[in-house]
């Protein structure tokens, strides 16, 4: 049985009602380094006792690999989980290490007909577009993600790293249950378009890394020194050298509010991230991604954390101060676009 110890949420609309924390699973196979499966298989255990419902995963994670590991503890809780996954990063067979954005109809139909075979389910709850090919018009990739939808094959459609435009293009086709877009203490520039749009729409917004990718937990100051040769952070430029020198001091405000509150650094980067709820007025359900049973535990307590108007206002300039992009290639994402 689930213990629902968190607060529920609605994704859009029409969308399902969810724990106002879900969680993350792409790390449980991919780019974070060396994984234990059946540390990630309790983490799911007791991600799900904690009340959170709303698992994430995509088909480039692991090139499958992930939507394969979920699938058994998906199957076990069909009825008390909503599955999230995504399409659009296509990896050439000639070269595993690329991806390639694609958002046409054949592989939409493609993709969507291989993570269901890998989740082993015979609906997708929420289907998204990982990320957007300006080449091909929005309006004509949310009427194929439409026709899922009447098929029968996806219950609901979100959309990654779009632009406040784009959404409002989409809405116009389908309703969209939520956008997914990196937003946290560090990762800001969706406010000025995408969160407005969302909120006048009534889409649902879904962080993802709201801790900054480990960052703003203080696991780690500095991606070269501390973590391992295949770690995917050591690509992302605010993570190295100078820049991460500059955003480690960037944690101090962080630090401060979260000895007020006797939490974790995480708890307060979370519980600030759960308050844009009320900030923005619109559903905000970030994914925090851990492979630990006690990390979700930290995780989900931070629901409880109620940051004052003072402790806002100090944490308030971080993210202006931040050195480096939170890509190489911008391009890819709503900021690239905006």
């Amino acid at each position: 049985m689930t213990d629902h110890t968190l607060p529920t949420a609605r994704l859009g609309d029409g969308g399902p009602e969810v724990g106002v924390q879900g969680l993350g699973c792409m790390g449980m196979s991919f780019a974070y380094g060396p994984t234990d499966a059946d540390a990630s298989r309790a983490t799911l255990e007791r991600a799900l006792e904690l009340g959170v419902t709303l698992y994430d995963t995509a088909d480039a994670y692991g090139a499958g690999e992930n939507e394969r590991f979920l699938s058994p503890f998906f199957k076990a809780h069909r009825d008390e989980v909503v599955i999230a996954t995504k399409f659009a990063l296509s990896i050439p067979p000639d070269d595993p290490t690329k991806r390639i954005i694609r958002n046409d109809e054949p592989y939409i139909r493609q993709a969507v007909e291989a993570s269901l075979r890998r989740l082993d389910v015979d609906v997708i709850d929420l289907y998204y577009m990982h990320r957007r090919d300006p080449a091909v018009p929005i309006e004509e990739t949310v009427a194929v993600m439409a026709d899922l939808v009447r098929e029968g094959k996806v219950k609901h459609l979100g959309l990654s790293e779009v632009t406040g435009d784009e959404l409002r293009a989409a809405q116009g086709v389908h309703p969209i249950a939520a956008v997914q877009s990196e937003w946290s203490l560090f990762s800001r520039d969706i406010e000025a378009g995408v969160v407005p749009a969302a909120r006048e729409l009534g889409v649902a917004l879904v962080p993802y890394s709201p801790l900054g990718r480990g960052f703003l937990t203080g696991s780690f100051a500095d991606a070269e020194k501390d973590l391992t040769a295949g770690d995917f952070r050591r690509q992302q430029p605010r993570f190295i050298g100078d820049n991460a020198t500059a955003n480690a001091a960037l944690l101090a405000p962080v630090r401060t509010v979260a000895e007020a509150h006797g939490a974790t650094l995480g708890q307060i980067a979370l519980a600030w991230a759960q308050q844009r709820a009320r900030v923005h007025g619109l559903p905000v359900i970030p994914i925090p991604g851990t492979r630990k049973p006690a990390r979700v535990e930290e995780n989900t307590a931070a629901t409880r954390i109620v940051l004052t108007e003072e402790e806002l206002s100090l944490l308030e300039p971080i993210a202006g101060k931040v050195a480096g992009d939170r890509y190489a290639d911008m391009t890819f994402t709503s900021a690239g676009r905006e």
